[in-house]
């Protein structure tokens, strides 16, 4: 099952929909150490119930109490907190700091979050579809904007919400990222717990049932399909990372081919320089271009001079996180 590291708005929707009232914090801005970052987000009910966090623990309450007051009057209100150093650090924070939120309340209000725009927000995170939810912090205006939107493109790949130039406040809602690993050997026994740690949802993908077992990857979502049908039904889009472990042209053959028909961000494959030249070669009589050839990250991983299987994988993460964050 993927992973959803977050249901804020999903909450805040349903909140509104039973009738208790429900209100948005997002964090527009930090400065020094505040523990969120801009975009984290805090759904507050009517009765007081939370989904998220804003801060560390040290502002939420104060949030609270202003957002069932924007509830109560319908106006959203920009708050600035700031964050002694020693209340920073009793929730483990080495110095303080200064947390700018936005509050705004969901419903009929006209400066308020409008219903209808949150359930579309919702709709398109359901659909993995990558949206943001830009705010005119003057006159409380809203749009949802996809990445096609004018200088949009840039903020959604490095997953970059706050303020833009204009006073807006940009919330981007990307869909969560995804790892898929073909091949259930031990560079995979390592790779699939890191990019975990690291954010991303992994999925095992091996016909071989001896390989991809629960014993050897236990807790791992593994798919016993033959490659291209396990990435067809996954499938592949921009928030999601491939990488190729078999050493089975067999197998890893057909998982490249959709990979490289696929708008994934990241293509990585296990082997050789030599095994990659018969690689190559094979891809091309299959009918694939240099242009789609030339995605291919392999050997896979940056160079570390990695030996382990733990080294490998460590290098490996270290390339899908520089083709993701990494200056384009």
């Amino acid at each position: 099952m993927e992973l959803r590291f977050d249901r804020i708005p999903e909450t805040a929707l349903d909140w509104h929909a039973r009738g208790q009232g429900a209100a948005l914090a997002t964090v527009v801005a930090t400065w020094g150490s505040a523990p969120r970052q801009a975009g984290s987000q805090l759904a507050i009910s009517g009765a007081g119930e939370i989904m998220g966090s804003v801060s560390g623990g040290c502002v939420e309450g104060a949030v609270v109490v202003e957002a069932l007051e924007a509830l109560a009057d319908g106006r959203p209100r920009l708050l600035s907190f700031g964050v002694a150093d020693e209340t920073a650090f009793e929730v483990g924070l080495a110095c303080g700091g200064r947390i700018e939120v936005l509050v705004e309340p969901v419903g009929a209000a006209p400066d308020a979050l409008d219903p209808e725009l949150l359930r579309a927000l919702v709709a398109a995170r359901t659909g993995r579809q990558p949206v943001a939810c830009v705010t005119d912090l003057t006159n409380w205006e809203r749009a949802l904007l996809t990445p096609d939107a004018p200088g949009m493109d840039a903020r959604f790949r490095a997953d970059q919400s706050g303020r833009d130039e204009a006073g807006r406040m940009i919330t981007l809602h990307n869909p969560p990222l995804r790892l898929v690993v073909v091949g259930g050997v031990h560079i995979a026994q390592a790779l699939l717990p890191m990019a975990r740690l690291a954010g991303y949802a992994p999925t095992l993908v091996d016909p071989r049932e001896a390989f991809a077992s629960g014993d050897r990857f236990p807790g791992e979502t593994i798919l016993h399909d033959w490659p291209d049908e396990a990435l067809e039904t996954l499938g592949l889009d921009a928030r999601t990372a491939v990488v190729t472990l078999t050493h089975d042209s067999k197998l890893d053959d057909p998982a490249i081919i959709a990979a490289l028909k696929s708008d994934a961000f990241y293509l990585g494959c296990l082997g050789s320089s030599r095994t990659h030249a018969k690689r190559l070669e094979r891809l091309r009589a299959a009918g694939l271009d240099d242009a789609q050839l030339a995605r291919i990250h392999a050997p896979v991983g940056l160079n570390l001079g990695a030996r382990t299987p733990a080294e490998i994988a460590l290098a490996t993460l270290a390339q899908i996180t520089l083709a993701l964050r990494g200056a384009r």
